[in-house]
């Protein structure tokens, strides 16, 4: 039996009626392409992780993980956001840290609802004009 003047539910808002969880693996997709599309960023990943990434992490389309170089911390409530970073050499990498920061937390705060805590940048290398890019390369193993 309804009660008169409210919906199913006695009266509480659909939004409240059930419990929703995001995984850890969906913060980091976001936090991955949120500073991808900052100018400045080469690439993401540690030097080591992205020579072997190079050969083991690429998806259909020859393009890599977007996750890559990001690790993240979610709670009920709550994310904090660590990431490995290339940048191109000349870019303010102080700029860009924090253009990085405003892009990952504009993203995760406005996907997810999380609030994001902090974003942690480790710039493990700069990218010069003429190193070859081991994404780009060919790969000696098939």
């Amino acid at each position: 039996m309804a009660v008169p003047g409210q919906g199913e539910g006695g009266g509480t808002a659909p939004e409240a009626r059930g419990r929703t969880t995001i995984a850890d693996s969906v913060v980091e997709k976001i936090a991955g392409m949120a500073t991808r599309e900052v100018p400045g960023i080469h690439s993401l990943g540690s030097g080591m992780a992205r020579k072997v990434g190079a050969v083991t992490d690429k998806v259909p389309g020859g393009r890599p993980s977007v996750t890559r170089g990001v690790k993240v911390e979610v709670g009920e409530r709550q994310a904090a956001i660590d990431l490995d970073v290339v940048v191109e050499y000349g870019a303010s990498i102080v700029d860009i840290a924090a253009d990085v920061r405003t892009s990952v937390i504009t993203a995760v705060e406005r996907m997810t609802g999380l609030e994001v805590v902090e974003v942690n940048l480790t710039v493990d290398d700069v990218h010069l004009p003429y190193e070859e890019d081991e994404e780009d390369g060919e790969s000696r193993v098939q």
